[in-house]
């Protein structure tokens, strides 16, 4: 049981820094499908850096390089969706697809090139982060505790008071429900659109390090994030777009795919000889039933979706 609770916090602190990145985004009035490849090119900026870094470094300085570089790279990638949607006005939900397929092929390509660099006979698709891994990990008794989980819960608790406390939170809201009317009086929406996509990059990147730290230390980014962008957008809608039930939601969907990694342990579930793979479809199975019983009452912003042209009224 201490196994499950342990993978259901890192899983659900996965799930909730990436779906909040998604609530920014989407309360500026762009939708972010891109999520998937931003986590993708988050990972691989964090752990290109743990690879990167000298033997023997600081823990502290294992923590908050691989911890910037997942962030700044998260951040770079989720400018082609800024540009490309706000600038240009193109189709935000094309835009997110090709920012998907884009991530997983270029951060194959580019780990492949990099470790041929290395070792010409290497072509393999993995990082390995054996020991910087562990510079993330404290042992409270059989409880494996990752700094993340600290982090994930620090930037909840910062998400909901940016959004409802500050002046910041209320612009960038007001721009993805009345774009016209937040110009009027003054607010550059363009500027707060540009802001809320940066935002999701942030988050988006540093939960991409997240998740593939979670319980491996090893990563073929041919793999991708196994649809864990997408989970975190239904995560978002489950949770209304508000950062508190975010976090229960991602709890839930935590708990679920916590239960592919530890049903063995679990006596009655083991005995139930179900497959493996139903337990890793789980969270995506509750996924669509939940958004089918769920979605109908939904309440997205009202301008997401739509290019902001100055000129309408």
């Amino acid at each position: 049981m201490v196994l499950l609770l342990q993978y259901t916090i890192i899983f659900a602190s996965v799930l909730c820094l990436v779906a909040l990145g998604g609530c920014f985004s989407e309360h500026s009035g762009v939708i972010n499908l891109g999520l998937e490849g931003i986590m993708v090119m988050g990972a691989l900026g964090g752990a290109v850096t743990m690879f990167l870094l000298p033997a023997g470094s600081a823990k502290i300085v294992i923590v908050l390089a691989t911890t910037l570089a997942a962030i700044l790279v998260g951040m770079l990638f989720s400018c082609l969706l800024a540009v490309a949607c706000i600038n240009f006005k193109a189709d935000q939900t094309l835009i997110g697809t090709a920012m998907n397929l884009l991530a997983t092929a270029a951060a194959t390509v580019f780990v492949r090139a990099m470790n041929t660099s290395i070792n010409p006979d290497n072509v393999s698709t993995s990082i390995q982060y054996i020991q910087e891994k562990k510079a993330f990990l404290k042992y409270f008794g059989k409880f494996e505790f990752n700094w993340f989980m600290l982090m994930a819960v620090i930037l909840l608790v910062a998400s909901y008071i940016l959004l409802y406390k500050t002046r910041f939170g209320l612009r960038l809201m007001a721009c993805g429900e009345n774009p016209q009317a937040a110009d009027s009086v003054g607010i550059n929406v363009y500027k707060m659109r540009w802001a809320g996509v940066l935002i999701s990059g942030f988050l988006g990147g540093l939960g991409g390090i997240v998740y593939i730290t979670a319980g491996v230390s090893e990563w073929k980014f041919e793999m991708g994030v196994a649809g864990f962008g997408f989970l975190a957008l239904a995560v978002m809608i489950f949770g209304q777009w508000k950062p508190t039930n975010i976090a229960l939601a991602a709890l839930l969907f935590g708990l679920f795919r916590a239960l592919s990694n530890v049903y063995t342990g679990i006596p009655f579930l083991a005995a139930m000889n179900i497959p493996s793979t139903v337990y890793n479809m789980l969270p995506y199975i509750i996924s669509l039933i939940v958004l089918a019983f769920t979605s109908k009452n939904s309440r997205a912003p009202k301008a997401e979706g739509i290019p902001y042209d100055k000129g309408m009224r």
